[in-house]
């Protein structure tokens, strides 16, 4: 038996809700939308305020912008609604909406004692969280992309979503059955899917329900279970310890190569459903605002992009289920999807070329989607006892001979076969790629393997002055610790004449 943890996990119901619960929901949702909006309003009221008080500031006190939030901030700043504050002011809104709707039935406005207490809440939280990710990521201390202002959520354009919570010890989130699923103030709403798994958890003990969080997505609705679990850490089975490790080359005309030769196939899900997708844009720019058909086509779109979503979550998941099962060790690329897919449309005075091209191969690397196969590989290799390896970006893994470790001076993308100049070796150059990433991550870096998920990402490295950030192709070793290593153990044996 290995060692037990604590963790967080999801489970993810697709709902089967009846005429009137679709209406509640989407009241929830609305009520959640109107608490974000609420309180995005206050934290956003206070900011406008600060900054006409550094604006006086600059003119009063002739200072720089710099002087002036200094001198804001030494006469204590510009004092902004805390939410403890705003909750207690929903509290005294609720009670006066339920007075009203005691008074009259047909009170306008009187809504929110209808709504659980959770739901607004989630939503103020929501604002809050996005308030603060806008912070950091202003003053640079978030990671990734940068995050843009926090901005009014709007019904129709907004997902609709909202969060419920309840008192563990008297849980009014529950299973009533394997296919029903009790929501505070709802009530019981039938599942598409079975509940078995998470049911027998609750029932061992294993598992404890901490939240449920609904949300739309084309036309259903899902809900998704959030429960505290207890999880074992065990290591990799015997089959898995025979299989050994396994390099994936993640890439466009084939999902992944495997090290073992194999080649997954793309689904192109995209190019499935995009010729649907292309002709109900066109009726929805041709149909009046308002109208029933416009809505009618509104929700058509919304489905299919959703369909098209769910296969390729399908493949997804498949793929990476399957690599975390059947090996001991996985070793993938420390790919920078952004930058792969980074418009080459250039600018005014140095105008791209083959933009057109470019944005064809953009569409098929995130059809692919190789952030979301690592981040599953990332946790589902702990789930079943194998291990993660990700191996340095800059690594020349397709220009290098897995057999004997030649470097290609240069190998152009339409090259698909690789050809090593050295021991004539002849191969896919996926599979070459993948058994050269297998090879790296059988030796550690510097540093250990890369993080999965968060941090900094690794910056290429410099050729001397007012030298500019080089290609992964350009990178004399690739490999930190210098070329790849030990590339002979994925080597065929060679002929007498290849000899």
């Amino acid at each position: 038996m290995g060692e037990t943890v604590e963790t967080l996990r999801a489970y993810r119901f697709c709902l089967d809700p009846s005429t009137v619960q679709r209406q509640v929901l989407a009241r929830y949702a609305g009520a959640a939308r109107w608490g974000f909006n609420a309180r995005l309003a206050v934290l956003v009221d206070g900011h406008r305020r600060y900054l006409q008080e550094v604006a006086y500031a600059t003119y009063t006190d002739d200072v720089d912008e710099a002087g002036a939030r200094a001198l804001v901030k030494a006469r204590g700043g510009v004092a902004t609604m805390s939410l403890a504050e705003q909750s207690r002011e929903l509290t005294a809104m609720i009670g006066d909406h339920r007075t009203r709707a005691a008074a009259d039935a047909d009170a306008e406005g009187a809504w929110l004692h209808t709504i659980n207490r959770h739901a607004l809440m989630a939503g103020m939280r929501n604002a809050d969280r996005a308030w603060s990710n806008w912070q950091s990521s202003h003053r640079g201390e978030r990671a990734g992309a940068r995050v843009g202002y926090p901005r009014f959520k709007k019904k129709g354009r907004a997902r609709d979503s909202f969060s419920l919570f309840h008192d563990v010890k008297r849980p009014g989130i529950r299973l009533t059955t394997y296919r029903r699923l009790r929501l505070p103030n709802i009530g019981e709403i039938r599942l598409h899917d079975s509940g078995k798994r998470l049911g027998r958890a609750i029932a061992r003990g294993e598992a404890l329900v901490q939240s449920v969080t609904v949300s739309r997505s084309g036309h259903r609705w899902y809900a998704s279970v959030l429960v505290k679990q207890q999880q074992e850490q065990r290591g990799p089975s015997r089959r898995q310890r025979a299989a050994g490790a396994v390099g994936v080359d993640l890439g466009v005309k084939a999902t992944a190569a495997l090290s073992t030769g194999e080649l997954v196939p793309n689904p192109r899900v995209k190019a499935t459903v995009a010729a649907r997708i292309a002709k109900t844009n066109r009726a929805l720019a041709r149909s009046q605002k308002g109208s029933n058909r416009r809505r009618r086509l509104v929700a058509r779109l919304g489905r299919l992009h959703h369909l098209e979503a769910l296969e390729r979550a399908r493949h997804t998941h498949t793929l990476t289920k399957r690599l975390a099962t059947g090996w001991a060790d996985v070793a993938v690329e420390d790919l920078h999807v952004a930058g792969m897919v980074r418009s080459a449309r250039g600018t005014v005075e140095a105008p791209g070329r083959n933009v057109r091209a470019k944005a064809g191969l953009s569409r098929g690397i995130l059809d692919v989607e190789p952030g979301e196969i690592r981040r599953q590989l990332d946790y589902k290799t702990s789930w079943y006892g194998s291990r993660l390896h990700v191996v340095d970006r800059w690594a020349p893994t397709s220009k290098t001979c897995s057999a004997c470790g030649w470097v290609k001076p240069k190998l152009g993308l339409s090259e698909r076969t690789f050809h090593c100049g050295d021991c004539d070796l002849v191969l896919d150059r996926d599979v070459n790629a993948a058994r050269n990433i297998a090879a790296l991550a059988a030796v550690p870096t510097e540093g250990g393997d890369a993080k999965a998920r968060g941090g900094p990402a690794p910056e290429p490295p410099h050729g001397g002055d007012g030298a500019g950030p080089r290609k992964r192709e350009d990178h004399p070793g690739g490999h930190r610790s210098g070329a790849i290593p030990n590339p002979s153990i994925f080597a065929p044996p060679r002929s007498k004449s290849a000899a």
